[in-house]
Protein backbone atom coordinates (compact mmCIF):
# COMPACT_ATOMS: atom_id res chain seq x y z
CA UNK A 1 0.00 0.00 0.00
CA UNK A 2 1.41 3.40 -0.88
CA UNK A 3 1.76 6.29 1.56
CA UNK A 4 -1.30 8.13 0.15
CA UNK A 5 -3.44 5.06 0.82
CA UNK A 6 -2.09 4.85 4.37
CA UNK A 7 -3.05 8.49 5.01
CA UNK A 8 -6.50 7.95 3.45
CA UNK A 9 -6.99 4.97 5.75
CA UNK A 10 -5.83 6.99 8.76
CA UNK A 11 -8.31 9.80 8.00
CA UNK A 12 -11.21 7.40 7.42
CA UNK A 13 -10.57 5.48 10.63
CA UNK A 14 -10.02 8.66 12.65
CA UNK A 15 -13.27 10.29 11.58
CA UNK A 16 -15.26 7.04 11.59
CA UNK A 17 -14.93 7.03 15.38
CA UNK A 18 -17.93 9.39 15.27
CA UNK A 19 -20.03 6.34 14.25
CA UNK A 20 -19.00 4.29 17.28
CA UNK A 21 -21.99 3.98 19.59
CA UNK A 22 -24.25 5.61 16.98
CA UNK A 23 -24.59 2.98 14.28
CA UNK A 24 -25.85 -0.46 15.33
CA UNK A 25 -23.23 -2.30 17.37
CA UNK A 26 -23.38 -5.29 15.03
CA UNK A 27 -22.30 -3.01 12.15
CA UNK A 28 -19.31 -1.50 13.97
CA UNK A 29 -15.86 -3.05 13.68
CA UNK A 30 -12.29 -2.02 14.43
CA UNK A 31 -10.72 -0.73 12.36
CA UNK A 32 -13.74 0.77 10.63
CA UNK A 33 -12.01 0.29 7.28
CA UNK A 34 -9.23 -2.25 6.87
CA UNK A 35 -6.35 -2.04 4.40
CA UNK A 36 -7.93 -4.89 2.45
CA UNK A 37 -11.27 -3.07 2.22
CA UNK A 38 -9.63 0.15 1.02
CA UNK A 39 -7.68 -1.85 -1.57
CA UNK A 40 -10.95 -3.47 -2.74
CA UNK A 41 -12.66 -0.09 -2.99
CA UNK A 42 -9.81 1.28 -5.12
CA UNK A 43 -9.87 -1.88 -7.27
CA UNK A 44 -13.63 -1.28 -7.71
CA UNK A 45 -12.77 2.14 -9.13
CA UNK A 46 -13.58 4.34 -6.17
CA UNK A 47 -11.38 7.33 -6.95
CA UNK A 48 -10.34 9.22 -3.83
CA UNK A 49 -9.76 12.96 -3.92
CA UNK A 50 -8.14 14.78 -1.07
CA UNK A 51 -7.97 18.20 0.50
CA UNK A 52 -4.58 19.37 1.68
CA UNK A 53 -3.63 22.17 4.02
CA UNK A 54 0.02 23.17 4.32
CA UNK A 55 1.03 19.96 2.56
CA UNK A 56 -0.95 17.68 4.87
CA UNK A 57 -3.92 15.63 3.70
CA UNK A 58 -6.84 16.50 5.98
CA UNK A 59 -9.91 15.34 4.07
CA UNK A 60 -10.85 12.64 1.57
CA UNK A 61 -13.91 11.83 -0.47
CA UNK A 62 -14.41 9.08 -3.02
CA UNK A 63 -16.35 9.09 -6.25
CA UNK A 64 -17.45 6.02 -8.17
CA UNK A 65 -18.97 5.82 -11.64
CA UNK A 66 -21.76 3.24 -11.66
CA UNK A 67 -22.98 3.60 -15.24
CA UNK A 68 -26.06 5.79 -15.14
CA UNK A 69 -25.21 7.36 -11.75
CA UNK A 70 -22.24 8.57 -9.77
CA UNK A 71 -21.78 7.60 -6.13
CA UNK A 72 -20.07 9.73 -3.51
CA UNK A 73 -18.26 7.31 -1.21
CA UNK A 74 -16.25 7.51 2.00
CA UNK A 75 -16.39 11.22 2.83
CA UNK A 76 -14.17 11.98 5.82
CA UNK A 77 -12.36 15.00 7.26
CA UNK A 78 -9.91 14.72 10.13
CA UNK A 79 -11.87 15.10 13.36
CA UNK A 80 -9.81 18.11 14.46
CA UNK A 81 -10.65 19.93 11.19
CA UNK A 82 -14.44 19.45 11.12
CA UNK A 83 -16.83 22.29 10.35
CA UNK A 84 -14.31 24.31 8.36
CA UNK A 85 -15.90 23.85 4.91
CA UNK A 86 -13.50 21.11 3.81
CA UNK A 87 -16.20 18.53 3.16
CA UNK A 88 -18.26 21.02 1.16
CA UNK A 89 -15.24 21.96 -0.95
CA UNK A 90 -14.48 18.29 -1.67
CA UNK A 91 -18.13 17.61 -2.49
CA UNK A 92 -18.39 20.62 -4.85
CA UNK A 93 -15.21 19.54 -6.63
CA UNK A 94 -16.47 15.99 -7.15
CA UNK A 95 -19.88 17.27 -8.28
CA UNK A 96 -18.11 19.34 -10.94
CA UNK A 97 -16.56 16.19 -12.43
CA UNK A 98 -19.84 14.55 -13.49
CA UNK A 99 -23.07 15.37 -15.26
CA UNK A 100 -24.73 12.21 -13.97
CA UNK A 101 -27.14 12.08 -11.04
CA UNK A 102 -25.28 11.69 -7.75
CA UNK A 103 -26.34 9.29 -5.00
CA UNK A 104 -24.92 9.12 -1.50
CA UNK A 105 -25.46 6.36 1.02
CA UNK A 106 -24.87 6.82 4.72
CA UNK A 107 -25.96 5.38 8.04
CA UNK A 108 -29.53 6.35 9.01
CA UNK A 109 -28.38 7.29 12.53
CA UNK A 110 -25.52 9.51 11.29
CA UNK A 111 -27.67 12.61 11.63
CA UNK A 112 -24.69 14.94 11.18
CA UNK A 113 -23.84 13.35 7.81
CA UNK A 114 -27.45 13.53 6.64
CA UNK A 115 -27.64 17.20 7.71
CA UNK A 116 -24.39 17.93 5.84
CA UNK A 117 -25.72 16.50 2.59
CA UNK A 118 -29.12 18.16 3.00
CA UNK A 119 -27.36 21.50 3.61
CA UNK A 120 -25.53 20.88 0.33
CA UNK A 121 -28.71 20.39 -1.71
CA UNK A 122 -29.31 16.64 -1.43
CA UNK A 123 -32.63 15.08 -0.48
CA UNK A 124 -33.47 11.84 1.32
CA UNK A 125 -35.11 9.24 -0.88
CA UNK A 126 -38.10 7.17 0.23
CA UNK A 127 -37.52 3.81 1.93
CA UNK A 128 -38.51 1.60 -1.01
CA UNK A 129 -36.41 3.55 -3.48
CA UNK A 130 -33.51 3.60 -1.01
CA UNK A 131 -33.58 -0.18 -0.69
CA UNK A 132 -33.71 -0.69 -4.46
CA UNK A 133 -30.81 1.68 -5.07
CA UNK A 134 -28.61 0.24 -2.32
CA UNK A 135 -29.09 -3.24 -3.77
CA UNK A 136 -28.42 -2.03 -7.33
CA UNK A 137 -25.41 0.27 -6.93
CA UNK A 138 -23.67 -0.72 -3.69
CA UNK A 139 -22.20 -4.01 -2.50
CA UNK A 140 -23.13 -3.99 1.18
CA UNK A 141 -24.61 -6.52 3.61
CA UNK A 142 -28.40 -6.68 4.01
CA UNK A 143 -28.07 -5.38 7.57
CA UNK A 144 -26.39 -2.24 6.27
CA UNK A 145 -29.16 -1.76 3.69
CA UNK A 146 -31.72 -1.79 6.52
CA UNK A 147 -29.75 0.71 8.62
CA UNK A 148 -28.83 3.14 5.83
CA UNK A 149 -30.34 6.01 3.86
CA UNK A 150 -29.72 7.29 0.35
CA UNK A 151 -29.61 10.93 -0.62
CA UNK A 152 -29.73 12.29 -4.16
CA UNK A 153 -28.86 15.52 -5.88
CA UNK A 154 -31.22 17.51 -8.09
CA UNK A 155 -30.25 15.53 -11.21
CA UNK A 156 -31.82 12.38 -9.77
CA UNK A 157 -35.33 11.82 -10.99
CA UNK A 158 -37.18 9.31 -8.85
CA UNK A 159 -39.22 6.77 -10.82
CA UNK A 160 -42.32 8.08 -9.01
CA UNK A 161 -41.58 11.72 -9.95
CA UNK A 162 -41.56 11.14 -13.74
Amino acid sequence: MDSDSEVILEIINDEAQAYKGVIPADCWHEPYMSREELKREIENRVCFCGFEDEGALIGVMGIQDRGDVTLIRHAYVRSNRRNQGIGTRLLRFLESTTEKPILIGTWADATWAIAFYKNNGYRLLPEGEKNRLLMKYWTIPERQVVTSVVLANKRWMSPTSN
